[in-house]
């Protein structure tokens, strides 16, 4: 059976859900902006299609009967689900600020400090899109992007950028049983991060590029994101490779130590990018303006 034949008359469902909260009918069609009457009639009609009272009628006021109450609770969070559906798509149609990342610059930099952007703008909207893969900055789907690499790119403008600081890191915990003096040349377990993508460092390439040699220390433990290799390396599973721009965060409040003294430059930079063909509006610009400001502290 088709489902309007199934259900009785939304404005009678309003009706009722509305009786229901302010247990009075004058009440409601005051909230409704109707007459009393005619949500006595509704309640009327619908009780008539259900087969049964859902109020007990007293000389001054209304009472819910246990089946009307059953299906009050229904009304009253399909009617929340409805204003939340109805108030995104009005949201999707405003000016929505949409920001790109990789998983590990939003996990570990852009969210955690966009609360302060939504502090200062409380009205601005901020959708995040987290993903390794290289942002299609060309689609009209982004207002900014963040991009590791060396810059010019083909696709962005680059508005603000930053260099960073690579170097092995562990947790208290795991330094507390280890030498950190002796690295790499004692028993030490590595935490790698595996992926295609040449932009994360490996510690065959960090140990090259500083002119040491691994020693003692060997890779055990391999993940296939940056945030799993930080998350294993805070539990206390080895030694991780950290960018600093990254763990600047764990770095401060001790779930993370550095190891030795010797840090690379990574060849890359940290770069911020406005689409070429970006729709420019008040908000992405104050975005942009404020990612700037915050990437260069």
């Amino acid at each position: 059976m088709h489902l309007r034949k199934r259900l009785p008359s939304l404005t009678a469902l309003v009706a009722l859900e509305a009786s229901i909260r302010h247990r009075s009918f004058t009440a409601a069609a005051r909230e409704l902006g109707v007459t009393q009457a005619a949500v006595s009639r509704q309640i009327a009609s619908l009780e008539e299609n259900i087969g049964r009272p859902l109020f007990d009628r007293r000389h001054r006021s209304i009472e819910p009967t246990p089946a009307c109450l059953i299906l009050g609770s229904t009304l009253a969070e399909s009617f929340a689900n409805i204003a939340d559906s109805v108030e995104a798509v009005r949201a999707s149609s405003t000016d929505v600020v949409t920001i790109g990342a990789t998983i590990a610059f939003s996990s570990f930099w852009l969210l955690p400090k966009i609360a302060e952007l939504r502090e200062l703008n409380p009205s601005i909207q901020i959708r995040v899109v987290s993903q390794d893969a290289k942002l299609d900055l060309e689609s009209g789907g982004m207002d900014i992007g963040v991009r590791y690499g060396i810059p010019p790119f083909n696709d962005g403008t680059v508005i603000a950028s930053c260099g960073d600081r690579i170097f092995p890191v562990c947790s208290p915990e795991y330094a507390s049983t280890h030498d950190l003096m002796t690295f790499p040349d004692g028993e030490y377990e590595l935490i790698e991060t595996d992926v295609p993508n040449r932009s994360w460092y490996r510690w065959a390439d960090w140990f090259a590029r500083v002119g040491r040699k691994a020693g003692a220390a060997r890779s055990t433990l391999r993940l296939s994101h940056y945030t799993e290799t930080i998350s294993a390396a805070r539990s206390g599973q080895g030694v991780a490779l950290g960018w600093d721009t990254l763990i600047a965060t764990f770095l401060s409040d001790g779930s993370l130590v550095k190891v030795g003294d010797i840090e690379l430059e990574a060849e890359g930079r940290h770069n911020i990018l406005v689409p070429l063909n970006a729709k420019r509006s008040a908000n992405s610009d104050l975005t942009a303006a404020w990612l700037t400001q915050a990437l260069q502290r």
